[in-house]
């Protein structure tokens, strides 16, 4: 397949991490062509944005920015225009529907979307309960976690939780190893939701895989072996049914998608939980 490549200039006078998450989740549609981005956070100045300028012209392509400063939303425009670059202020249609509603900002600031507010602080402390109940640690401890995640090697627990702890969601996780009793702790949770992962036999060999390929074991042992992959997630599947844990195939799904099921599936806990 032929590959195309353009320029993709992001400037941002904030850390840029709006117009990556935008950029990509549109590029990843165009199957073939990839973009070489070049990001320019923090731009705050007009000398700053100078370089910027200068980088854009050298390779003209599709710029993409979110600069609240109006002067520097011009500037950047009209010299992209000059030299034939495209471009577009990501949040200009956002802020100009706001506007139309709530009235023109009083103070607009750069970056004010990472003020160090409670949120701030509580994703700080979220990822921190997270990495430290990890993969089946401190188990004792589980009853102080928002969300439980439990399942059978390789079906992508520790990813997910961080990902939701990044949402200010704490989240345990327990591995399921063929063998091992689960510590009685877990069927005595009341507070958490405990969600259960699941996923074809298939994928989760070519993960197990891969894992030991790239740890350069041998693969003839039973992680890998079918038979008993399948048994492995029979048994959890099972588990979940007796527990009335609700179940997530990841099979096909990415980290994003399995934690936005897993965040509605709070939402509803969450108000279940204090209906009580």
């Amino acid at each position: 397949m032929t590959r195309n490549y353009f320029h993709l200039h992001l400037v941002s006078d904030s850390t840029g991490e709006t117009l990556i998450a935008v950029s990509r989740a549109v590029v990843a549609q165009y199957q073939g062509t990839v973009s070489i981005e070049h990001v320019y956070p923090l731009v705050r100045n007009a000398d700053q944005l100078a370089r910027v300028i200068n980088e854009i012209q050298s390779a003209p392509g599709i710029v993409l920015y979110t600069l609240v400063d109006e002067a520097l939303s011009s500037e950047l425009q009209a010299a992209c225009a000059e030299f034939g670059a495209v471009s577009l202020s990501v949040l200009e249609p956002i802020v100009n529907l706001f506007h139309s509603y709530l009235g023109p900002s009083q103070s607009p600031r750069p970056g004010a979307q990472h003020t160090l507010n409670s949120e701030y602080f509580r994703r700080i402390e979220a990822l921190n309960y997270t990495m430290a109940h990890d993969d089946g640690q401190m188990v004792d401890e589980f009853e102080d976690a928002d969300v439980v995640i439990l399942g059978v090697s390789r079906t992508s627990k520790t990813p997910t939780s961080i990902y939701l702890a990044n949402r200010g969601i704490k989240t345990a996780n327990l591995p399921l190893v063929p063998g091992a009793p689960i510590p009685p702790s877990i069927f005595a949770l009341r507070r958490p939701l405990v969600v259960g992962l699941l996923a074809a036999p298939e994928r989760i060999v070519q993960i197990r895989e891969n894992r030991l390929l790239s740890l350069n074991v041998a693969d003839n042992t039973s992680y890998v072996d079918r038979a008993m992959v399948s048994d492995e997630i029979a048994q959890s599947r099972r588990l979940f049914n007796q527990r009335q844990w609700p179940m997530i195939d990841v099979t096909r799904r990415s980290i994003e998608e399995t934690a936005a099921a897993i965040m509605d599936l709070y939402r509803s806990h969450q108000l279940k939980f204090m209906g009580e």
